[in-house]
């Protein structure tokens, strides 16, 4: 028989071990296993090699009954696939109760994204004399150059910008890395950054680090620290849309596409393992597919004759 709680704690130390995977990921399974351990307990069930596709029915439908969001219930199941095939690998079963189960088909949401001049605002605001300014201005600019995730950019070390070449050196999800070019606005925000603010802000922790951006006392900016000066910086443009590390990303992927950089590209630029995942960013807005219309069709600006 194996035991739940030691099945539990090896599945965790393989996903931040092998897996790299984020504290946030790390949770999300837990809480999953949490609620499939407390299903099992409820039908009097204790030995995981008990549970067949006939138990995991069961589970199904209870999940359905706590009326879960597709979306929900597919995150369920897979943390369960994912959970019996690591199982699996390490012989403690033989074959995986969840793996012929069918995820609930979701509606994926289009990203939202923000249009050149609501970017244009949030450029304009900062100021460029003081050193949180100039960090600021760094961030935003490096985050929409790039679409790269916010984890990713709190992880930033100095030794990963190159100047000389105009690229970044990111460590993505699952230790996937990858290489980022970046424009002459991030490079000139960059460089006003780090050789200015970033070292006057230094100056106030009293000891040396790599992280790119710091805090106002010089220690290493929080993944919830750039949300929280994003927040600022929209409120400060006094913008009606909300802005979030995320919506840059999408917003650097959607322009790219809009602008007619191919879907590989655009696929190796965001470190998608899976090509179906860049696929969500091909949607373009009515406004652009109207100019291209508008500039493109031989009799969109013609005059009929009378």
């Amino acid at each position: 028989m194996l035991d739940f709680d030691k099945a539990i704690k090896a599945f965790t130390s393989y996903l931040q071990i092998e897996k790299n995977a984020s504290p946030y990921t790390v949770k999300y399974y837990l809480n999953d296993l949490e609620t499939f351990y407390e299903f099992l307990q409820g039908e009097g069930i204790i030995d995981l090699g008990d549970v067949d596709q006939k138990v995991v029915r069961i589970y199904l439908t209870m999940l359905y009954n706590k009326q879960l969001s597709r979306r929900s219930v597919s995150r369920k199941i897979s943390t369960m696939r994912s959970f019996y095939k690591y199982l699996e690998r390490e012989g403690e079963f033989l074959s995986n109760p969840f793996v012929h189960i069918s995820l609930p088909k979701t509606n994926s949401p289009v990203p939202g994204f923000l249009y050149k001049q609501e970017l244009e605002k949030l450029f304009e605001i900062n100021d460029f004399q003081k050193p949180t300014g100039q960090r600021d201005q760094a961030l935003i600019e490096i985050l929409y150059a790039t679409g790269m995730r916010i984890s990713e950019c709190q992880g930033l070390r100095l030794q990963d910008i190159d100047f000389s070449i105009g690229t970044i050196f990111v460590r993505g999800k699952g230790r996937k890395e990858r290489y980022i070019p970046f424009g002459r606005f991030a490079e000139v925000a960059l460089e006003t950054y780090i050789n200015e603010g970033r070292t006057a802000l230094l100056e106030k922790a009293g000891q040396q680090s790599e992280a790119v951006f710091l805090n106002a006392r010089g220690n290493p900016l929080t993944a919830r620290g750039m949300r929280l000066i994003l927040n600022k910086m929209v409120e400060k443009a006094a913008l009606t849309v909300q802005v979030h590390p995320h919506k840059l990303r999408h917003t650097f992927a959607t322009h790219l596409l809009n602008e007619g950089a191919d879907l590989r590209s655009v696929q190796e630029l965001l470190g998608h393992e899976n090509l179906s995942s860049t696929q969500i960013y091909t949607h373009v807005t009515k406004d652009y597919l109207r100019s291209v219309y508008m500039e493109n069709h031989p009799r969109a600006n013609s005059q009929p004759n009378d």
